[in-house]
């Protein structure tokens, strides 16, 4: 039964949709943006029915009552550090990990970080940040693609921008998506403060991905790593995913579909399929 749990984390109280049995092997999922956790919603229902205990934070920000004021709060190294406090209030030393788009890049942080803490890995659309913090400096066609990037940076002329005609961009991006999944994330998007603080995971960490081309802001990954991307993907060109595939030092899977950005809602069969077979592939059996 998928039901919706609070969770406080010091002075931060985040929003959980939990599925399965608690005493089972963990499997976190982090969404991206402009989503929330209920995109999980069916994976989950599968992963529990199979064994698994699921939860899904709504994220830093995207949590009402986890939405502190300013872009220093939304920093690659604070988000990746909610999650492992999640994990340890649900007593859960180790887990699995899956995150789309910023939940693929606060995973691949919490990854680096805490190698002995994952079972497995499972990165979808955003490869690792270092290949694509160079990607958006040396690459043309991701300059392209990450313009919306820069012009984030922008104070408040974004956020109105997005508001405007009812939100009629980020609707243009959920075209793949159920109502109630849009109605859901319009309850986020439509709270000026989570709306902003949705941007600050931008404004926060652009000079730190930027950097990526003279700087090693994230290393080698040892943990097993599943990664799949859509070479139609809008955000995210080939050359990030290419030089991506070098950090990667322990079990590794690359797939690559011929689809966009929004594989959980295009490519579902597919996706339950590989992540079911790389998660069962590395169970705890300690």
């Amino acid at each position: 039964m998928q039901e919706t749990i609070k969770i406080r984390i010091d002075n931060l109280i985040f929003d959980c949709r939990i599925n399965g049995n608690k005493e089972n092997e963990l499997v976190i999922f982090l969404h991206g943006w402009p989503e929330t956790s209920f995109m999980w919603k069916k994976l989950m229902s599968s992963f529990s029915k199979n064994g698994f205990y699921c939860v899904a934070p709504n994220l830093r920000g995207y949590s009402k009552e986890a939405c502190p004021k300013g872009k220093k709060h939304y920093s690659l190294d604070k988000l990746s550090k909610d999650i492992l406090n999640i994990s340890k209030h649900l007593n859960k030393p180790k887990f699995h990990l899956i995150g789309h788009d910023w939940g693929a890049l606060i995973g691949w942080k919490l990854v680096h970080d805490n190698q002995d803490r994952i079972l497995s890995w499972t990165g979808i659309s955003v490869p690792h940040p270092q290949a694509f913090g160079k990607a958006m400096i040396v690459n043309s066609e991701q300059r392209k693609m990450s313009q919306y990037v820069k012009n984030f940076q922008l104070p408040y002329l974004p956020e109105l921008r997005l508001k405007k005609n009812n939100f009629k961009i980020l609707k243009r991006l959920w075209k793949n998506c159920e109502p109630d999944q849009v109605n859901d994330y319009l309850k986020v998007f439509r709270n000026p403060k989570q709306l902003t603080a949705s941007i600050n995971y931008y404004r926060s960490n652009y000079k730190l991905l930027k950097s990526a081309d003279k700087n090693q802001i994230l290393g080698d990954i040892n943990v097993p790593t599943l990664f799949i991307w859509g070479n139609k993907d809008i955000a995210i060109g080939s050359y990030s995913v290419s030089e991506s595939h070098q950090y990667m030092k322990n079990d590794y899977e690359f797939i690559e579909l011929d689809s966009g950005h929004w594989l959980i809602q295009t490519d579902y069969q597919e996706l339950e399929k590989v992540i079911t077979k790389h998660i069962d592939k590395n169970k705890d059996c300690a």
